[in-house]
């Protein structure tokens, strides 16, 4: 999997985050075909909610430095890596897709630092981590229906929450209050514009007991 994705990117640095390096294709959805997957290939660009938060860690490196930090749905690694940069104590990149599983690894390695990568469905479970981060994970109504019960056990239990987010329509924004905002370098093809504008988000306090 680890040749497949050598095969169909190239190392490239993040827009907003030129300081990390990522696996990253030219051309959509040539690749899309070529997974044979329904879903887009998560894990070959650094998607607008990704960025934003892999800025605001790097620009805030106190959120994580010398923390357990979890990743959800990490694609490419892209928040999960610039956690570790921060100093991060251990940070787990989570994600469904063997695929996504093997880019972190590469980007990891190309950026020199640990990742932890972590290819099953933990969206049930109770997370044990003092942060859990989630770029770009309110894509689609069924997602976002799994999504934030975990985020809200997540919150309830203490970690500290952060999502980032590109005005997709299933973040439910009155369960968040807004901590910053970017202007992302995006895909043309994958977004439809060059820049998109895109928060950073915490959990309300104290959480909503609403559905």
């Amino acid at each position: 999997m680890q040749d497949f994705v050598r095969r169909h990117t190239t190392p490239a640095p993040v827009p907003l985050v030129p300081g990390i390096v990522l696996h990253t294709a030219t051309d959509v959805t040539r690749l899309w075909e070529t997974t044979g997957h329904p879903d887009p290939p998560f894990w070959a660009f650094p998607w607008a909610g990704g960025q934003a938060l892999a800025r605001h860690l790097l620009d805030h490196p106190h959120t994580t430095a010398g923390k357990r930090v979890l990743d959800l749905a990490s694609g490419s690694g892209l928040v999960a890596i610039a956690a570790a940069t921060t100093g991060a104590a251990h940070v787990t990149a989570n994600d469904i897709d063997p695929l996504a599983g093997a880019a972190i690894t590469l980007n990891a390695h190309a950026n020199h630092v640990t990742v932890h990568v972590d290819i099953t469905d933990l969206l049930d479970t109770d997370p044990d981590v003092d942060v859990v981060l989630a770029g770009d994970v309110f894509y689609d109504r069924a997602m976002a229906a799994r999504v934030l019960p975990f985020l809200r056990r997540a919150h309830t239990a203490g970690a500290q929450v952060l999502v980032g987010d590109p005005h997709r329509a299933h973040l439910p924004r009155d369960h968040f209050e807004q901590i910053g905002t970017y202007r992302v370098p995006v895909p043309v093809d994958l977004e439809g514009t060059d820049l998109r504008t895109t928060l950073v988000w915490r959990p309300a306090t104290p959480p909503t007991d609403r559905p």
